[in-house]
């Protein structure tokens, strides 16, 4: 193991545990509102309180790391998302539930973003690639194996299991990062900015939850056009507002900067398809090819195994190719590979499914690896922090985006053909949609210096060997 291994293990645990529990809910809900005697529709309020939470408390995780301490922060947050598992298990009611779900959000909020910055801070640039390589597996396992997870605990156990096992998690989490992390703080800590904080939290949570229930027939569309319209007036708001403070609470001065502004707009539309994925996959193989959870999920999460593979060969890889050939190359082929799971069918054979699954697991998490790495390209230890809770708000939002551009494909499809059920039909316009959609991020990667972020995962072996 790497020096900076033991870390990296601690902060991937807990980005598991955050991920696991965001997939996790999905399958149960339907068990959660036949216990709360709830309609299952209104549950959907569990799943966008989260989000509303992380919206609202991601930006000011880099803030309270500088003043406080990486660790304190990062310890503070497990313990408020273990308690609010807690609370979920022990709800009662769906108002129990929703304010649980929220305060599990805001430990989450500052769980995920705190722990990369402990990494970025402690690990030298040089191996920066292989640190961040170690939290794309949790990453990517939370969603995929969420919802077999979470289907086998609410079918042989409860549905309260699904929270209540984060308590021992937590708990081992909470002496591990207090026994070997670090308290590291920033160097020149800024005030915070509260006028931000709010017109940022209100404009995100606005426009997530727009985003989030739009086309479900949940709320009518005049309220969901409000939000949006309302998330758009309060975040150009907090635009002209951040050009005029010295310390804005998300700094889109950042954006200056060539690698970090490819790095998060062309990251936030490659992640609209991955975002869409762990929603439109699982439909698809059990609305559409009539699986039930378990068989879908022992399908969907042979991506994993490609994710694990990624990890020994990212660093070789970036190093013998760079930075801007793997991003292009690889999010195209990704694209590609994301397409063409909308043309499975129910005939498909499962090894054919599972070895494309295979594959795109790889090159995304490839891709995901790279990304992640070159936003701190030109980033200082001052601004890392800041560059932190940007990223984290970028990612959140076009994860969001991505459920609601693919729930979009499947209802722009339907209404097309005139059907009212789904058909298997519905699901190929979605993927390839999201491909697309996903794609376009390429034409910002292409505007990437040759030499990007080439001294992240180290020199060339050749060079390496020259030095020697």
């Amino acid at each position: 193991m790497p020096r900076y291994g033991l870390t990296a293990l601690i902060v991937a645990c807990a980005v598991f545990m955050e991920t696991l529990d965001g997939t996790v809910i999905s399958t149960s809900l339907p068990a959660i509102a036949a216990d709360l005697h709830e309609d299952p529709i209104a549950l959907k309020l569990a799943l966008t309180s989260y989000l509303l939470s992380l919206a609202i408390f991601i930006p000011a995780s880099g803030w309270a790391a500088d003043k406080f301490g990486a660790r304190t922060i990062f310890r503070a947050a497990i313990s408020i998302f273990t308690l609010g598992s807690i609370l979920c298990g022990l709800s009662s009611t769906l108002s129990e539930f929703v304010a649980a779900r929220m305060i599990q959000g805001l430990g989450g909020a500052m769980m995920v973003p705190v722990g990369r910055l402990v990494l970025l801070r402690t690990v030298p640039r040089s191996e920066i690639v292989g640190a961040l390589s170690y939290l794309m597996i949790p990453a990517l396992l939370g969603p995929l194996c969420g919802p077999l997870i979470g289907g086998f605990i609410t079918t042989y156990f409860h549905w309260r299991w699904i929270f209540f096992v984060n308590v021992p998690i937590g708990i081992v989490g909470i002496v591990l990062v207090s026994l070997f992390i670090k308290n590291v703080r920033g160097e020149a800590i800024w005030p915070l900015d509260v006028k931000g904080f709010l017109l940022s939290g209100a404009g995100l949570a606005s426009l997530i939850f727009g985003l989030t229930v739009a086309g479900r027939g949940f709320i009518g569309k005049g309220i969901i056009f409000a939000l949006l319209a309302a998330g758009t007036i309060l975040l150009a708001a907090y635009a002209l507002h951040a050009r005029k403070t010295k310390f804005p609470i998300l700094d889109l001065r950042l954006l200056a900067m060539p690698t970090f502004r490819a790095s998060i707009v062309g990251s936030s539309l490659f992640r609209i398809g991955i975002g869409a994925l762990p929603f439109l996959l699982p439909l698809m193989l059990q609305l559409g090819f009539g699986m039930n959870p378990f068989q879908s999920g022992s399908v969907t999460f042979v991506a994993a195994a490609g994710a694990m593979l990624m990890k020994v060969t990212a660093v070789p890889i970036l190093r013998s190719i760079g930075f801007r050939r793997v991003l292009i190359f690889d999010a195209l082929l990704s694209c590609a590979l994301l397409a063409s799971y909308g043309l499975f069918t129910a005939s498909t054979p499962v090894l054919l499914m599972m070895g494309l699954l295979l594959f795109g697991g790889f090159f995304r998490s490839l891709e995901f690896t790279a990304i992640n790495a070159i936003t701190y390209a030109e980033i200082d230890t001052a601004a890392m922090s800041r560059a932190t809770s940007f990223s984290a708000v970028a990612q959140q939002l076009s994860l969001s985006l991505g459920i609601a551009v693919g729930a979009f494909g499947i209802q722009l499809s339907r209404s097309l053909r005139g059907g009212t059920h789904l058909a298997v039909a519905d699901f190929q316009w979605a993927f390839l949609l999201v491909a697309i959609v996903s794609a376009t991020s390429v034409l910002l990667f292409l505007h990437l210096p040759k030499d990007a972020g080439i001294d992240l995962a180290g020199p060339p072996r050749h060079k390496r060997a020259e030095a020697g």
